[in-house]
């Protein structure tokens, strides 16, 4: 019947519309895993906010003997807590193992202030000496990595690699007032002061100038004006160099073996390397749009949890992420405000301009949002989602316009136009019974509509003219044929 088939089309719209949102949900996932993926296969060849992997090289020494033990770590990625977790547990463990230093590969742009510091006093205080090397080629150890490289009881880089560049910025990434600047700065330069005054007037001023003014300098140039110790093709060749080196640890004089020492690599454990990963702004930015999206879509339908549960784990480990990371959280209310309005555009739809001023919103958020030194903005990413997440809400709203101008299919009017059987023949007064989806009718037999109108018997359809209360009035069916099927 009319009535039915308008009640199930009611259904299956609601369902389409609940399937596109689950079918655009696990499309975001598997489009972030897999642009996660492309930006890892990218910063494989070029410096970048991830951890380095173990170099095969360094695998074949860990299998020599010899009489010293040294502990290999390495990192590549933001300064945040997880590397002074994973330095201090390091430490924890050569002095256990009685190695004879621990060696920090270091690649970084930079990070946290307050976690330097603290990364910095762990080092000072270790009773174990720590190798700082800024490796492997054209890493770099740019800001807070400048302060950790100058604390080092050693400090290396490895051909044509970087260091510099310290100067304060705001917790946000922006440039702080000119008093609180000064105060900063003058803060920082005493403390890198501090640290290179054991490697001689030029590097002090050298170390001073990373911080007031931005300096930098290539590995030639850092060992030139003894900001480090040595330059190293890798740890094999740094430990030779090393064999010999006389090291302050703890107020006493230490002179280092480690000519033929045996190489442990400690990697970071699977909690920090979790932890490392999401610390990334392209990882952080594919979690805020999950999270957003899964929040919505269960808001939307409520009742299968799925969307919900791994919307809110997605938008709390972003948020995690944002803290390791300092962002910028003006830029994170811009992509709160291009999500409150993509889904605006999909539930009142305003032509488009919903969407356009979603998207803006969204990408130029995402790109504010990590708008700091060091930290590569992921282009690719954000305006991918950007796009996806803008056509969503067109194509969503596009249909609910469509269901909106679609006619009524249930209630009094929705039988208007529908078909009926005639099951009780009509009497002389016009009135008789009727099927109706299902249902039973009383009905008034209008005059037809034509003179060859078919005549209204058992077994016949007439046509649902209007409605008086429980009362249907039909009309013959006319004898074209134009519904003939519809019963």
């Amino acid at each position: 019947m009319t009535g039915r088939r308008g009640k199930n089309t009611h259904q299956r719209n609601g369902t389409v519309l609940t399937t596109l949102y689950r079918t655009f949900y696990l499309s975001c996932l598997l489009l972030g895993m897999l642009l996660t993926v492309i930006d890892g296969v990218q910063a494989a060849g070029s410096p970048g906010p991830r951890r380095a992997a173990q170099p095969a090289q360094e695998n074949e020494i860990s299998s020599q003997t010899g009489s010293s033990v040294v502990l290999v770590l390495t990192f590549r990625g933001a300064v945040t807590p997880v590397l002074r977790q994973y330095l201090s547990g390091a430490i924890e463990d050569a002095q256990l193992e009685g190695a004879e230093a621990v060696v920090l590969r270091l690649d970084t742009p930079g990070g946290s202030v307050d976690v330097t510091k603290q990364i910095v006093q762990d080092m000072l205080a270790s009773p174990v000496p720590v190798v700082v090397y800024v490796a492997p080629a054209a890493a770099q150890a740019g800001s807070a990595g400048t302060f950790i490289t100058l604390a080092g009881h050693v400090a290396a880089m490895a051909p044509g690699s970087s260091i510099g560049a310290a100067s304060p910025v705001g917790g946000q990434g922006e440039d702080i007032g000119d008093t609180m600047e000064a105060k900063v700065v003058n803060i920082l330069s005493a403390d890198i002061e501090n640290l290179a005054s054991r490697r001689g007037e030029e590097a002090v001023e050298w170390a001073i100038a990373a911080v007031q003014e931005a300096a930098a300098a290539t590995d030639a140039r850092a060992l030139e004006l003894g900001v480090i110790d040595f330059i190293a093709t890798d740890v094999s060749d740094l430990l030779d160099q090393m064999d010999g080196f006389v090291v302050t640890v703890q107020g006493e004089e230490r002179t280092l073996r480690t000519a033929n020492a045996r190489i442990m690599p400690q990697t970071l454990s699977p909690l920090q390397e979790f932890l490392n990963f999401i610390s990334n702004p392209t990882v952080a930015t594919i979690l805020l749009t999950l999270g957003s999206i899964g929040l919505i879509a269960e808001i939307y339908n409520p009742g299968t949890f799925i969307p919900g549960m791994i919307g809110l784990i997605s938008l709390l480990l972003g948020l995690y992420s944002l803290g390791q990371l300092e962002a910028n959280f003006a830029g994170l209310a811009l992509i709160g405000l291009g999500l409150i309005l993509l889904v605006a555009e999909a539930f009142t739809p305003a032509f488009g301009a919903l969407a356009l001023g979603g998207t803006v919103a969204f990408v130029f958020g995402s790109a504010l949002l990590f708008d700091a030194p060091g930290l590569a903005v992921p282009w690719v990413t954000i305006i991918s989602l950007g796009v996806a997440m803008g056509a969503f809400a067109l194509f969503v709203g596009g249909k609910v316009v469509a269901a909106q101008r679609m006619g009524t299919a249930t209630g009094g009017e929705g039988v208007i136009g529908s078909l009926a059987t005639v099951r009780v023949p009509f009497a002389e007064n016009g009135r008789g019974k009727v099927l109706l989806a299902g249902e039973l009718w009383n009905a008034q037999l209008r005059g037809a509509t034509s003179a060859e109108a078919a005549p209204a018997e058992v077994g016949d359809q007439v046509k649902v003219e209007g409605r008086e209360g429980y009362i249907l009035v039909v009309s013959p069916r006319e004898a074209d044929g134009e519904n003939t099927g519809a019963g």
